[in-house]
């Protein structure tokens, strides 16, 4: 959350010539109405399994720059779909989440004490965002101009 996907997953795309997606965004487009609302009105696991249906669309039928919501590598049928696919992990502390973000409350996960509450999902889903990834790159206190050409260099898809 906060971690920069969106702004960053477009550089990415426009430096390597191809489109750009987010699953979040589909599923926004999808259902008419925010992530947050879907929270509210129909829980978490509901959510979830709308996740992983939009995900699994969009590996299935896009070739460019995917970002995934933080959620999406809690479900073991999207880790085994990221298997084999070129996956960066942009990873932040929380002191850099606080300042990018004021960890906010129209961040559903984050309504009460964000900061416990960020450091606890982070604990959770650490390992897996690991376990998928490619490559990981650090945010944390750089511009996304520099982390897109760190996350270039990681995958070894420099551009002159």
């Amino acid at each position: 959350m906060g971690v920069g996907k969106s702004t960053v997953g477009q550089l990415l795309a426009e430096r390597l010539g191809v489109g750009y997606r987010d699953t979040d965004d589909d599923i926004v487009a999808a259902q008419g109405r925010s992530i947050a609302e879907i929270f509210v009105d129909e829980g978490e696991s509901a959510f979830r399994a709308i996740e992983k249906q939009a995900v699994r669309a969009a590996l299935a039928g896009h070739e460019g720059v995917l970002a995934l919501g933080g959620g999406a590598v809690l479900d073991a049928d999207t880790r085994v779909l990221l298997a084999g696919q070129r996956v960066v992990y942009l990873s932040m502390d929380v002191e850099e989440a606080v300042r990018r973000t004021g960890l906010n409350a129209a961040r559903p996960l984050l309504a009460v004490n964000p900061r416990k509450q960020w450091r606890e999902l982070m604990e959770a889903r650490r390992h897996l965002y690991e376990e998928v990834a490619t490559a990981v790159v650090a945010t944390d206190g750089r511009t996304p101009e520099e982390v897109t050409r760190s996350a270039l260099d990681a995958l070894e898809m420099k551009q002159a």
